[in-house]
């Protein structure tokens, strides 16, 4: 009786390197460790900021400026504070926006280095691109909001002033109330800027598919206008500048899913010259 061959065990192993195993308490020290490096990066970029805080005062203030004296308001444009130590809080928290915003390259990375170990090496080339396109999405949708939306919807707000009969209505702007309205609005639209970034990951990971993005189409509309009430000031003038381009990158979204979708069933599926079972 012949003896069979040996079953090649090389010949089964995939080109593709498989994810790493790790376990529970493997990956909650990692999370521990990246964490802190993100923290580190998050105190540096604050310091760095805490020295240029007056500069950073003038930047996020240029739109309020530019609507007052469109709008030819008595006095020049002027932000207040009630309590002594309210003008030290803003600038913390100035300062704590900005080293969000430096630190943003270095968390970005430090996110994706976690969750590398659970990605092919033919997924984990994405590394640069997701940390660098992020960045610019990110960074693109926030200057939107400051250099467009934000100028128009503080001379629609600033505007509504001014004489009523014989009471005069003039504006009365507290530093705090002004960096929680900037701030959400530079989140909005930078977070609406990561959009097809979320669905490169869901098409990724094989979750969703162009034709479920089409398929939910009618339904982020309404979703789109909602969030646009709700996050911008009431003119529709500032709502259409962020539902607009919401609607817009979710379209380019659809075209990211179709793309690396379809790329995903390309590198899943069998080669033809491959032994049959």
């Amino acid at each position: 009786m012949s003896k069979l061959p040996e079953r090649d065990e090389k010949a089964n192993v995939p080109d593709e390197q498989a994810p790493e195993g790790m376990t529970l308490w493997e990956h909650l020290d990692e999370l521990r460790s990246r964490l802190i490096k993100m923290i580190i990066a998050f105190l540096a970029g604050c310091g760095l900021a805490w020295t240029k805080k007056e500069l950073l005062l003038q930047i996020i203030t240029q739109p309020f400026v530019a609507a007052w004296k469109h709008g030819h308001h008595t006095g020049g444009p002027a932000l207040h504070f009630p309590a002594p130590a309210a003008l030290f809080m803003a600038y913390i928290r100035i300062a704590a926006l900005a080293g969000v915003i430096f630190a943003l390259p270095l968390m970005l990375w430090q996110i994706w280095a976690f969750i590398a170990p659970g990605l092919y090496s033919k997924e984990k080339r994405y590394a640069v691109p997701f940390v660098v396109s992020s960045c610019l999405l990110f960074a693109g949708g926030a200057y939107f909001g400051w250099k467009v939306a934000f100028p128009l919807a503080f001379q629609f707000l600033l505007d509504l002033g001014g004489r009523v009969g014989e009471l005069e209505v003039q504006p009365t702007v507290m530093i705090s109330e002004y960096l929680d309205f900037v701030t959400r609005m530079l989140l909005a639209f930078g977070g609406a800027a990561e959009l097809p970034i979320v669905a490169f990951f869901l098409s990724v990971a094989g979750l969703i598919t162009h034709k479920h993005l089409i398929k939910f189409f009618r339904y982020f509309l309404v979703i789109d206008f909602i969030v646009a009430a709700v996050v911008t000031p009431p003119d529709v003038m500032s709502q259409l500048l962020l539902a607009v381009p919401l609607a817009m990158l979710y379209v380019i979204s659809i075209g990211v899913a179709w793309v690396f979708s379809r790329k995903h069933r390309t590198d899943d599926a069998p080669s033809d010259d491959a032994p049959a079972t």
